[in-house]
């Protein structure tokens, strides 16, 4: 079962990467660019086909993929490539103008990616990222409306004996003389009821019961039940109790705060949700990436600490393909449904592509945000141009941003290989 989740986050993870290739090809022969090649994975090539003037194929390592556009950049101010210098800043630029012209062949002038109108540039750039956005959301909205989420329920778990603060971090069972019989097992809540309405108000899920809860200390309410197919009215008088924060979004985060307390654990279940429980779900997920992907140099050390001095994992410590393909093949061992498996496989590969999305849209070359950003600024510069009526200062050279480039990649590698040694040595686990 470890081998077969393994098997299916690999496979989400070739498509996802040809379906964002796919969104690159299809601008760019759209608006005419001559494409030579579209390559799933890097390395060594082990299949691969020409169809009319591009060739299609799949490499060794599948972590990445690639086109080839003809003329990314624009040439030289002598209008070529510029000669070789002694200057090592040069010759990266140099390089890479050398690259994007290697495969011209004649006929090929009017089919340059540096000659299309700066918004067409943009389209293309936007595309790749845009196509795993598209599929981030098609598999969220697919489990979240076909499969369903677990979640917490109105339904009872488990009643506390004792009032506890959550400060203390005791456990419910662990009551000492002095501590107050809880306001739920004085009402006569027990396990396996589902509370219907609290306080006149319907109850119909958990944010809604523990807002209500939370925010009515030292009253006594009614709360409606279903007992075994049979509703029945408890009264229950509400302490203030010391509890753990929780966000706009109902999620508990780090600090406490007094608030009423009832004196009970809420079960797990696996809900449905409607098409704005969707959205509103997937805006925050959105939200949380975002964050994540803008504290990633924080998390640095302690991932530091996990790959060689031996540190515990942080559960939300970043991961990479290997991480991500270990964390695969755990969630086929769990001991849960098969759909439930199966979708939160789905939901592994979906976070993938979103994380795909915004890691591509940052402005900085290599990435297709950067070369969004040089198309953008290309753009602005002509148009002031036309306002202050100057000359046409012509195709921004992002070539010249390619030692930046490289500092980069260079990063971003170093990331990587940090992350691979700690997904190994050290992986995040959820089971």
């Amino acid at each position: 079962m470890m081998i077969l989740g393994i098997v299916v986050f690999v496979v989400g993870l070739l498509v996802s990467i040809a379906w964002h290739e796919l969104g690159h090809l299809s601008t760019a022969k759209l608006f005419g660019i001559r494409v030579p090649q579209y390559m799933v994975g890097f390395g060594p090539t082990i299949w691969s086909r020409r169809k009319g003037e591009t060739e299609y194929g799949i490499k060794a390592i599948p972590a990445g993929g690639y086109i080839r556009m003809i003329g990314m950049f624009p040439p030289g101010e002598d209008g070529k490539i510029t000669a070789r210098s002694t200057s090592p800043w040069r010759s990266m630029i140099e390089d890479a103008r050398s690259a994007a012209f290697e495969e011209l062949k004649p006929g090929d002038e009017t089919r340059l990616f540096y000659t299309r109108a700066p918004w067409k540039r943009v389209i293309v750039m936007f595309a790749g990222p845009f196509m795993n956005l598209v599929l981030a959301v098609a598999l969220f909205f697919t489990v979240l409306m076909g499969f369903g989420i677990s979640q917490q329920t109105t339904t009872v778990s488990e009643v506390s004996k004792c009032v506890i603060s959550q400060s203390e971090k005791r456990d419910t069972d662990t009551c000492k003389k002095s501590d107050p019989v809880s306001p739920a097992a004085k009402a006569g809540l027990r396990a396996g009821d589902k509370i219907v309405s609290f306080d006149g108000v319907r109850t119909d899920n958990w944010n809604t019961l523990s807002d209500l809860i939370r925010a009515n200390p030292d009253r006594t309410v009614a709360i409606v039940v279903d007992r075994k197919g049979h509703e029945l009215t408890l009264h229950a008088t509400l302490v203030s109790n010391t509890v753990a924060k929780k966000d706009s979004r109902g999620q508990v985060i780090d600090g406490f705060t007094p608030a009423g307390f009832l004196g009970f654990s809420a079960a797990n279940g696996i809900a449905r949700q409607d098409f704005g429980q969707s959205v509103t779900w997937m805006g925050d997920q959105l939200s949380h990436a975002v964050d994540s992907i803008a504290g990633l140099p924080g998390k640095i050390p302690a991932l530091w600490n996990a790959a060689f001095d031996g540190a515990p994992r942080e559960a939300d410590s970043p991961v990479g393909v290997v991480g991500a393909a270990r964390v695969g093949g755990e969630i086929f061992t769990l001991d849960i449904p098969p759909t439930q498996q199966l979708a939160m496989a789905l939901m592994l590969v979906a976070g993938f592509n979103l994380s795909l999305f915004l890691f591509n849209m940052l402005p900085l070359l290599p990435l297709d945000g950067g070369h969004i950003a040089g198309a953008l600024w290309e753009s602005i510069r002509r148009h002031l141009a036309r306002v202050f009526r100057r000359p046409d200062p012509g195709p921004f050279d992002v070539a010249k941003l390619m030692p930046v480039a490289y500092v980069v990649a260079g990063i971003f590698i170093c990331f990587t290989i940090l992350v691979l040694i700690a997904d190994v040595v050290n992986p995040v686990k959820i089971s």
